[in-house]
């Protein structure tokens, strides 16, 4: 499988979590990125084939990178990840695009099933 996915966090064992349980698994095409601001620079040089981004993050959130993400690339697949009660910033993120939120902690059967139903 060589899908691009583009992890997004501002933790990075938060990014080496989601990146183990994805390479584990046959993906391993995996771009980082540490803020929001990386990663609409990160989207615009290789067009990733799926976003899996944080929502609270330093210099621009992950709310905003998704904003303005799917403002040039409307076609863009992003996921988002929140922490528990952060119930209004999800709604806010579907609204602007978001396919789908998975919450944290992360269990691995989460990642990859929203994984595989939106890149098949």
């Amino acid at each position: 499988m060589d899908k691009k996915i583009l992890l997004v966090d501002d933790a990075s064992f938060m990014r080496m979590l989601i990146k183990n349980t994805l390479t584990q698994n046959g993906y391993t095409n995996i771009l980082e990125a540490a803020d929001g601001e990386q990663a609409c620079q990160t989207y615009e040089a290789e067009k990733p084939d799926l976003v899996i981004m944080d929502i609270t993050m330093p210099v621009k959130t992950g709310i905003e990178a998704l904003g303005e993400i799917k403002g040039k690339h409307p076609e863009a697949k992003i996921v988002m990840c929140s922490a528990m009660g952060q119930e209004a910033m999800v709604v806010e993120a579907i609204k602007l695009g978001a396919l789908d939120f998975i919450v944290k902690p992360f269990k691995p059967d989460r990642i990859l099933a929203t994984v595989s139903k939106i890149l098949g």
